[in-house]
C-alpha cells in the first residue's frame, strides 16, 4: 500500500541538501553580508515607482504633460514589470541569477538617472528601462532566497518584502524634501539612482554564486503554465497587486474627495505604506507556525477589504484607523504572495519559473486595477461606485488565496491510489 507523501517534508529534505551545499560556500559573515545585499537590492525595487506621484504636478508643469501622458508615465513602469518578468528565469539559465543582478542594478540606476535628462524622451525612456530592470530583479531574488535559505525561506521572504515596502515608503516620503533641498526636478528624479549603485557594489562579491542552480532540474515552463496550483498562486498575486497599485494611484484622490487636504492625503498614504513594513515581516513569520497559509491569507484579505471600504465609506474622522488596517492587510498580503512562490516550489529553479509566471501575469493584472477604478469614477463622478469592484476583487482574492495556501507543491505528481 502506497502512502501519501507530504510535500513540505519533501521540500525540507531537498532543502537540507541545499543548505549543506550553501554552508560550504559561505561562512557566517558572508551569509550576513548576503542578507544585507538582498535587503539593499529589495530597497531599490519600488523608489522608481513611488517617487513619481508626490512630485507629479511639478513633472507635468516642467515637461508639459497632459493628463493622458501623466497617466502613461505612472502606469508604464508597472506594465513593464509584467511584460519582462517572464524573461528573467530564461536568461538566468545561461547567466545565473547572481551574475544578472549587478548589470540589472546598474541599468536600473541608468534608467532612473535618465528621467531627469533629455526631456520627455529621457523621462519616458528611463521609466521604461527602470520598469524592465525591476521586473526582472523581482523575479530572480525569490529563487536565490529559496536556494540559499531553504530552512528560513518564509522568514527571508518577509525580510525581503519588508525592505521592498520600506523602499517605497522612503521614496514617497522623501521625494518632495529632495526636490526642495536641491531645488531641481532633474536631481529629484535622478537621486534614486544612488542607492541602486550602492546595491550593485554590495552584490558584487556574490556574482559568482549560483553553481548549485545549474545542477537542479529545469522543468518545461509550459508544464508549469498548465499546473492549477501555479495559476492559483499567480491569480492571488495579481488580485492583491491590483488593489495595491489602485491604492498607490487613487487613494489620495479618494481621501481628498471625502474632505482631506492634499497634504493630509499624502500623509495618510505614507502612513499606510509604513505600516506595511511591519506586517510584511511579521505575517510570514507567523504563518510558519501553521500547517498551511489558508487562515492567515484570508485574514489579510479581510483587513485589506475593511481598510478600503472604510476609506471610501466610513466617516472621515476615522481615516487613521482605516489606514492602519489597510497597511497591515496589504503589507501582509503582499508578503504572503511572494512567500507562496518559494513555499509552493520544490527547488530554486522552479521558484524562479513560478516567480516569472506569477509576477508576469500578476503585474499585468495590477495595471488593470487602477485603470478600472479610474474608469468607474469618471463614468459616475464619485468614488462610491468602486465598492462593487473592490468587493469582487476581494472575494476572488480570498478564493484563490485559500486554494494557493494549501499545503502542496507545484508540479507535484499525485500519489497512486492503493
Amino acid at each position: 500500500m502506497k502512502t501519501k507523501s507530504d510535500p513540505q517534508s519533501a521540500a525540507k529534505l531537498f532543502g537540507k541538501e541545499q543548505e549543506a551545499s550553501a554552508a560550504e560556500r559561505l561562512n557566517r559573515n558572508q551569509r550576513l553580508l548576503l542578507i544585507l545585499a538582498i535587503i539593499m537590492v529589495a530597497l531599490n525595487l519600488r523608489p522608481a515607482l513611488s517617487s513619481i506621484s508626490p512630485i507629479l504636478a511639478e513633472i507635468r508643469l516642467h515637461n508639459g504633460l497632459n493628463s493622458s501622458m501623466a497617466g502613461i508615465l505612472t502606469t508604464l513602469p508597472v506594465a513593464c514589470l509584467g511584460l519582462f518578468a517572464p524573461f528573467a528565469p530564461i536568461l538566468s539559465r545561461r547567466l545565473t541569477a547572481e551574475r544578472m543582478l549587478v548589470p540589472l542594478l546598474l541599468l536600473l540606476a541608468t534608467g532612473i538617472a535618465l528621467r531627469g535628462t533629455l526631456g520627455n524622451v529621457g523621462l519616458f525612456g528611463g521609466s521604461f528601462l527602470a520598469g524592465l530592470c525591476i521586473g526582472m530583479i523581482g523575479v530572480l531574488l525569490p529563487g536565490i532566497i529559496k536556494r540559499e535559505f531553504p530552512h528560513q525561506a518564509t522568514l527571508m521572504m518577509g525580510v525581503y518584502t519588508m525592505a521592498l515596502c520600506l523602499g517605497a515608503a522612503l521614496a514617497a516620503g522623501f521625494a518632495v524634501p529632495v526636490l526642495i533641498m536641491f531645488n531641481s526636478l532633474d536631481i529629484a528624479l535622478g537621486f534614486w539612482a544612488l542607492p541602486a549603485i550602492l546595491a550593485a557594489l554590495l552584490w558584487w562579491p556574490f556574482r559568482q554564486q549560483g553553481s548549485l542552480q545549474d545542477s537542479q532540474p529545469h522543468h518545461n515552463t509550459r508544464v508549469l503554465w498548465r499546473d492549477p496550483l501555479a495559476w492559483q498562486v499567480t491569480l492571488f498575486m495579481g488580485l492583491q497587486s491590483s488593489l495595491a497599485y489602485g491604492v498607490f494611484g487613487w487613494l489620495p484622490s479618494i481621501l481628498q474627495e471625502r474632505g482631506a487636504s492634499p497634504a493630509e492625503s499624502g500623509i495618510y498614504l505614507s502612513a499606510s505604506v509604513m505600516v506595511q513594513v511591519f506586517s510584511a515581516l511579521a505575517v510570514p513569520w507567523l504563518s510558519s507556525f501553521f500547517r498551511d497559509q489558508k487562515l492567515i491569507i484570508t485574514l489579510m484579505w479581510l483587513l485589506i477589504y475593511a481598510g478600503l471600504m472604510g476609506s471610501v465609506y466610513a466617516p472621515i474622522e476615522g481615516f487613521w484607523v482605516w489606514m492602519i488596517i489597510l497597511g497591515l492587510g496589504q503589507g501582509g498580503g503582499f508578503a504572503m504572495a511572494l512567500a507562496l512562490i518559494v513555499l509552493r516550489s520544490p527547488n530554486s529553479a522552479v521558484a524562479a519559473q513560478l516567480s516569472g509566471m506569477s509576477q508576469g501575469v500578476g503585474y499585468t493584472m495590477a495595471s488593470l486595477g487602477p485603470y478600472f477604478m479610474g474608469v468607474m469614477h469618471e463614468m459616475s463622478g464619485s468614488w462610491h461606485t468602486i465598492g462593487w469592484l473592490l468587493s469582487a476583487i476581494a472575494l476572488a482574492g480570498i478564493y484563490f488565496g485559500i486554494q494557493a495556501g494549501a499545503n502542496r507543491l507545484v508540479l507535484e505528481k499525485k500519489p497512486d491510489a492503493g
